[in-house]
């Protein structure tokens, strides 16, 4: 089944208000409008960037999503320093990224967290992009599936078929992420057809080869090209490339082969 690639931009803790705001510009003048006919695109931002970005792509009628980096799942309340589903939705946020390694290592986010924030964006209907990933230890004890699989498992406990086929994962070995060093494109496809074979068995074939698998550890334009091109990996969760107008184009311009 061909899949519509995502291209998805993670900027992290990175980018003022203005640096933004010029970063978006760059991005969308190099976006031609009819790529968008091959591969989706979305950038992900610190929440103060969410708006502004929003507004030079709505001004320039790029099709070109927004999305946040990580949510809460309650709707509101006395939860100090968390932004809700809601709040995300009305920015014009079309994804979130969930269980980001560095959520559930530097902040103690656990599986039960990632399934909560899941729900709460599907229940908002806006589409989760739920982070798995092992790290070396797990990758040199040969435990890479069996670890990166549980997390998929306890990712979508209690969610639906039809709620499921909206998500998607991205696959982010630690090891790789922002080291520079970055999962063979076998070691990657592996693992993405790994988790593949979980969706299936959790919800069917149809939906699980329908679901976009991302994967995310140092891609950037010079091994784009060769990751995208196996066939369980369907896009990119990207990192520092992102934060170059003209290394993230190189991605997307990949994915469009």
């Amino acid at each position: 089944m061909a899949r519509k690639p995502l291209i998805a931009g993670n900027w992290k803790m990175n980018n003022t208000i203005g640096e933004a705001v010029v970063l978006t510009q760059e991005i969308s003048n190099r976006f031609e409008p009819d790529w968008s006919d091959t591969v989706d695109v979305a950038l992900c931002p610190p929440f103060v960037d969410l708006k502004p970005a929003k507004t030079v792509l709505e001004f320039d009628k790029q099709h070109i999503a927004v999305g946040a980096q990580d949510v809460y799942w309650e709707e509101k309340g006395a939860y100090t320093g968390e932004i809700s589903v809601g709040m995300l939705a009305e920015i014009g946020c079309a994804y979130c990224i969930v269980g980001h390694s560095e959520r559930r290592g530097l902040f103690g986010e656990t599986n039960e967290d990632v399934n909560k924030k899941a729900k709460a964006l599907l229940a908002g209907h806006l589409a989760p992009i739920i982070c798995v990933g092992e790290s070396l230890a797990v990758r040199d004890e040969g435990t890479t599936d069996e670890f990166v699989c549980a997390q998929v498992r306890a990712a979508f406990a209690g969610i639906d078929e039809n709620e499921a086929a909206k998500c998607v994962v991205a696959y982010e070995p630690i090891w790789a992420i922002g080291t520079g060093r970055t999962a063979t494109p076998e070691q990657a496809q592996a693992v993405c057809a790994a988790i593949r074979e979980t969706l299936k068995e959790l919800y069917s074939q149809d939906t699980a080869e329908a679901m976009r698998i991302l994967y995310g550890g140092s891609m950037n334009e010079g091994n784009a090209a060769i990751l995208l091109a196996e066939p369980d990996i369907d896009g990119g969760l990207i990192g520092g490339a992102s934060l170059k107008a003209t290394s993230f184009i190189a991605i997307i311009e990949a994915a469009l082969k």
